[in-house]
């Protein structure tokens, strides 16, 4: 498994996540086939760079940030000039999504590299929907 190929342009962990076809579950392709109206099978996903920028969870299924990402001819958003942009920029309403991650997500592969922040990947993930917040101190198990 190539996980900087099975890292989304945005960031996005595809080798960690549960809809990620190496490792969906029976028990969630039917969590998610009813959240998405879909059948079970059609649920697991090859990676967004496999599925080239068509997301079952995107509206539209087109990922914007996937086709900016191309469109300007970077790898990951954290190489663009206009890094971070609105694309994402997080909102209250998205707060139980990943999208809070994959800001983070980004400037640790900025800073750290990319295979730093692979190994770092899995406690990223584990902080960020078990961790409760707390101020001064952020996720905390």
């Amino acid at each position: 498994m190539n996980k900087k190929e099975l890292t989304a342009p945005c960031g996005l962990d595809c080798f960690n996540c549960p809809t990620y076809e190496g490792i969906i579950t029976d028990e969630w392709k039917i969590k998610a086939s009813e959240y998405l109206k879909i059948p079970p099978e059609d649920v697991p996903c090859k990676g967004c760079r496999d599925e080239r920028g068509n997301c079952k969870f995107a509206p539209d299924n087109q990922c914007a940030t996937w086709h900016c990402a191309q469109e300007k001819g970077v790898t990951f958003c954290h190489e663009c000039a206009d890094f971070p942009c609105k694309l994402l920029m997080p909102t209250l309403q998205g707060a139980q999504y990943p999208h809070n991650m994959k800001v983070y997500n980004l400037c640790r592969m900025k800073y750290a590299g990319i295979e730093r922040w692979i190994e770092e990947s899995v406690d990223i993930r584990v902080r960020y929907y078990e961790g409760r917040f707390e101020v001064g101190k952020g996720p905390v198990l």
